[in-house]
């Protein structure tokens, strides 16, 4: 009986409330204006990341980015620019989901436009090149425009794999001629 009773208020007790900050969702700092290049081993600009405002958290290792845009760069390939009203990232920034009304223009080329991309939100793996989302989206280029429903992109090899509810209107250049 002694020992039930030990274990009971053992196991009934609630654990002490801390009062040193750690379980707070504090930011430990703010930077205005802020600007973060990563470059590759050989010094080479791989992204800019450019925001108002960032926020990191250390609770959770994580940023908050007000009104973020990302440029990744590649020697040979047009630049990708990505816009977004919030972000938030890991600590080390390899994964930054974006939302509030994201944008995405790849640079025009000699062969085709530029092309835009529009959707509610949008998950941007840094490291791989690659961004991916399960909503709507919107893509434009010259008089072209397409709809669907979740994408995948490749800047790598500059696909975009559009997942389903597909539909829109292509303008072929050789149309243009007649």
């Amino acid at each position: 009986l002694a020992a039930l009773s030990f274990w009971l208020r053992y196991a009934s007790e609630l654990p002490a409330e801390r009062h040193d900050g750690k379980t707070r969702h504090d930011p430990d700092y703010i930077v205005n204006g802020a600007i973060l290049r990563k470059l590759d081993p050989a010094g080479a600009l791989q992204y800019t990341l450019v925001a108002r405002e960032i926020r990191h958290y250390p609770d959770t290792d994580t940023i908050d980015f007000t009104e973020p845009r990302l440029q990744q760069f590649h020697p040979t390939r047009p630049t990708v620019t990505v816009r977004a009203g919030q972000g938030q990232s890991s600590g080390r920034g390899q994964r930054i989901e974006l939302t509030n009304t994201v944008e995405v223009r790849r640079a025009a080329t000699r062969s085709a436009g530029e092309l835009i991309v529009e959707t509610p939100e949008l998950t941007v793996l840094t490291d791989e090149g690659r961004a991916f989302t399960k909503s709507k989206i919107l893509i434009r280029q010259d008089k072209s425009s397409v709809e669907a429903v979740g994408m995948q992109f490749d800047n790598q090899s500059q696909t975009y794999l559009l997942e389903s509810q597909v539909s829109g209107r292509i303008d072929s250049p050789s149309s243009r001629k007649k």
